[in-house]
């Protein structure tokens, strides 16, 4: 006569069931941890070092500046200079908050800023820039997000440093700051403008 195995204890039966779900719970943790944590300024693009994606997008209709129309943006003016460009939107609530350092940094001299508007409707986009002023040299209408994907652009706003061999030598992350101007941005945009000018260029 086989001795009957013995029954499985209750305890041990509620572990194995609840070892997946404790399982999921620790991976989600750990991802919602590494989602959160550090600086979305320095996450890598794959595009540092690449030529600058091809430009040919409108001007933002009415826009002036000093009395002249603003341009739209095209890849041929990304090169010869440096070139600061800024996606941004009248809807997205950190563009206003980083406005100021543009105006600021659209006084410096040695560089051209000009503005990405990012899925933003034109007459929204123009009372944005007529209450906060306008920055930028150019603004180019990219009304469907087609150029802002073939930038690599996570959500707005983003801010690319071009070199003089259209080249794109940084990319900042999310809204300007005091300290993401000094610290981060201004030096990549010396780093730019020491560089040594393409052949022919």
């Amino acid at each position: 006569m086989s001795a009957e195995p013995a029954p499985e204890r209750p305890g041990r039966r509620r572990l194995l069931v609840l070892l997946p779900l404790v399982a999921f719970i620790a991976l989600a943790a750990l991802f919602y941890g590494r989602l959160f944590s550090g600086d979305p300024a320095r996450i890598p693009s794959a595009l540092i070092g690449r030529e600058a994606p091809p430009l040919d997008l409108a001007a933002l209709e009415g826009l002036s500046r000093d009395g002249a129309p603003v341009p739209g943006l095209a890849s041929t003016e990304l090169k010869g200079g440096v070139t600061v460009l800024n996606v941004f939107a009248s809807w997205c609530v950190p563009c206003r908050d980083e406005h100021p350092f543009l105006v600021d940094l659209s006084k410096m001299p040695g560089f051209r800023l000009v503005g990405l508007n990012y899925k933003d409707d034109a007459g929204n986009a123009r009372r944005f820039l007529g209450r906060f002023g306008n920055p930028y040299a150019a603004v180019g209408v990219d009304p469907n997000g087609r150029a802002a994907i073939d930038w690599g652009v996570y959500g707005v706003p983003e801010t690319f440093v071009i070199g003089k061999d259209g080249r794109i030598a940084y990319k900042f992350i999310g809204p300007l700051d005091a300290e993401g101007v000094k610290q981060r941005l201004l030096p990549e945009i010396e780093k730019a403008m020491a560089a040594t000018p393409p052949a022919g260029g």
